[in-house]
């Protein structure tokens, strides 16, 4: 009797979602993953509504998330995701910079932040480190995060902004960016009184006289950050 072959097991495969509002960069960053032995795309969206539904339909086994989406704040997708799938890990894979919105993004709900300028390499540790359950930041964020936790403070001064709320340095990173009141309220499909009033916000935190002030003030900060 001849004995039958078996080809080996496959391997176990973690099921990813991504949620990335640029196709070209999430097809792409979807083939990386698929290259993966272990890992897998299971799902994509590039809105927060969609990745909502997709989540709950697909069930994967973390979900990767950029900030900037086309329809919300990614903080705010991270927030809802927590809310409504408590025991789901989320991994930010960003541009925005980690020193800002690393501490926000975990605040948020978040398991894992890692820059998209990362190595490849870098980056799939990061998401096999959240998939262990441990949480992912860079050596020098985490030594920040350290330092904070310590001493009470960061590790520049940088106390006003820390202070402004994630819908606010939102804003006052598109003020600094040049955008208009009404072209930041289209962007975050929100009301032009609702900027408003984040702007009124902004003045009162940050101790400014005035919208020039707010302006000025938000123009050098980003400056500063891209230098």
């Amino acid at each position: 009797m001849h004995s039958q072959a078996h080809s080996p097991p496959k391997a176990h495969k973690s099921r990813l979602f991504l949620v990335e509002d640029h196709p070209v960069t999430r097809e792409g960053f979807a083939q990386l993953i698929d290259y993966q032995a272990d890992l897998q795309v299971c799902g994509q969206a590039g809105t927060a509504a969609k990745a909502m539904v997709g989540v709950e339909t697909l069930k994967p086994n973390l979900v990767i998330v950029d900030l900037s989406l086309a329809d919300s704040n990614g903080l705010e997708l991270i927030k809802n995701l927590r809310s409504r799938f408590s025991s789901l890990p989320v991994l930010v894979l960003s541009t925005h910079d980690e020193s800002l919105y690393a501490e926000r993004a975990l605040r948020a709900g978040a398991k894992g932040y890692v820059m998209k300028q990362a190595p490849t390499s870098e980056v799939m540790s990061a998401i096999r480190e959240v998939l262990a359950g441990r949480l992912y930041v860079s050596e020098p964020m985490r030594a920040k995060l350290v330092h904070k936790q310590l001493h009470g403070s960061s590790l520049h001064r940088g106390s006003e902004i820390d202070a402004l709320s994630d819908r606010e340095l939102e804003v006052f990173e598109l003020i600094g960016a040049g955008r208009s009141t009404h072209r930041i309220a289209a962007e975050l499909h929100v009301s032009v009184s609702t900027i408003e009033t984040h702007r009124a916000h902004l003045k009162e935190k940050l101790g400014l006289k005035n919208a020039t002030e707010l302006v000025h003030r938000a123009i050098e900060w980003v400056n500063r950050r891209h230098r």
